[in-house]
């Protein structure tokens, strides 16, 4: 009765912060040192395009501290419309990841899409070990999340994937 008690608290943790905020108080959004999420890719064109596309500087929005990029109007509008829609599930970062309680980049090369939500994992490697039980790595994700940011040892910037735990 615990646990559904504080999963249910952190469900609506994740619900009441949103995608991210770019600050050095709570990064919860990744951003690039060019100051664009997602490093520039079109977070829309994963949705209608299936694939992962490089955004254009001509088609940007700011949104949580960050410029996010896009390959067309259409896509920059559709994404100003419902930003949460379209953003990454935990600002960006690597979803195994945080569900191993770390807070490690994602790729945006990485990424899937469950029941209408963008994820990206840092590598192949991480894409396999979240795809062996997606719900269950959702779960524990969302029990994880923001708290996988509060430990600065645990707050990565990417370079290698997380191991088996």
């Amino acid at each position: 009765m615990i646990r559904a008690a504080l999963r249910s608290l952190a469900v609506a943790l994740v619900l009441a912060i949103p995608a991210g905020f770019a600050s050095a108080d709570n990064p919860a959004l990744v951003i690039d040192d060019q100051g664009r999420a997602v490093d520039g890719y079109d977070t829309v064109a994963y949705f209608s395009q299936g694939k992962a596309m490089a955004g254009d500087a001509a088609f940007s929005h700011n949104w949580q501290g960050a410029t996010w990029l896009f390959t067309s109007a259409e896509h920059r509008d559709l994404f100003a419309a419902d930003p949460e829609r379209y953003a990454p599930q935990f600002g960006g970062y690597c979803a195994y990841a945080v569900s191993t309680n770390h807070a490690i980049k994602g790729r945006p090369d990485v990424w899937s899409i469950y029941e209408g939500k963008l994820y990206l994992n840092l590598g192949p490697g991480a894409q396999k070990k979240w795809e062996r039980d997606v719900p269950g790595n959702i779960a524990r994700a969302v029990n994880n999340w923001p708290g996988a940011l509060q430990d600065p040892g645990r707050r990565k910037s990417g370079g290698t994937e997380t191991s088996d735990r």
